[in-house]
């Protein structure tokens, strides 16, 4: 596999039909939103296998020297493409002096969490509500657009290690309160956390198919993890990790 930055307009216009297709029905970047990211100074990648490209990533410069990855796709699954465009994007970053990435992503899609919180060490920093509206693509149809904000230190130790290979596996502790799990029948479950210092948010198993075949359920899950998730970093809570099993982590102000 090979990750590079994209130049050529021919590369861009291909990177632009792959996100497409993942995001069908809509485009989240056109050839002419990648030309300008590109032209601006920002992140434009392909992944390759051979000369097809089976990823793509592209991400804005912020006005305060940083750089927020708008959107990561990722053709094939299970080859590391995603993990190996990170370390790109990464590598890209502190050879031009940024030392921090933002991004956002749904907070119920576990893999994701564990992507982003484990495997690349980055920090939820904020819950945002409904943050892009209504999206009619196959994969957020029928549901509110809820995201998690993260921050990803380039240089921190934890970031260092996790792109070296040695993911962040925190366990949750014996005071630590479930406030929303999975029932036995994969809808949400929610418990009262009683004023506990350390808590666990569940997320479902499978929120895409689920989102497909029982919208209804899809919906409690993100009204439910609204209230946990999104109402625990209101009231200062931080996250400090995400489980195997499919946990939030998060730890109250002391």
């Amino acid at each position: 596999m090979d990750v590079r930055e994209l130049t050529a307009a021919t590369e861009l216009f291909t990177a632009s039909a792959l996100l497409a297709e993942i995001w069908r029905p809509t485009d989240p970047m056109p050839y002419e939103m990648l030309q300008v990211t590109r032209h601006i100074g920002g992140y434009v990648s392909g992944a390759f296998d051979g000369n097809t490209m089976i990823g793509a990533c592209a991400a804005f410069p912020t006005a305060d020297g940083g750089l927020h990855s708008h959107v990561t796709g990722v053709a094939v699954q299970g080859r590391g493409v995603g993990f190996a465009i990170k370390v790109h994007q990464r590598e890209w970053a502190l050879a031009r002096g940024v030392r921090t990435i933002s991004w956002t992503f749904d907070p119920l899609a576990r893999r994701n969490a564990h992507f982003n919180l484990a495997k690349l060490a980055a920090h939820a920093v904020r819950y945002l509500e409904d943050f892009y509206g209504e999206m009619p693509d196959e994969l957020n149809m029928g549901d509110p657009s809820d995201r998690l904000l993260v921050t990803w230190p380039l240089d921190s130790p934890e970031v260092t290690a996790a792109v070296a290979g040695t993911p962040v596996t925190p366990e949750p502790g014996e005071d630590t309160a479930i406030t929303l799990d999975e029932d036995s029948m994969g809808r949400p479950e929610r418990h009262d956390p009683a004023g506990a210092l350390t808590v666990a948010v569940g997320t479902p198993a499978d929120i895409t198919t689920m989102r497909a075949c029982y919208p209804d359920a899809a919906r409690e899950w993100r009204q439910a993890q609204r209230d946990a998730l999104g109402g625990a970093l209101a009231a200062g809570y931080r996250v400090t990790g995400f489980t195997l099993t499919g946990y939030y982590l998060l730890e109250g102000p002391r």
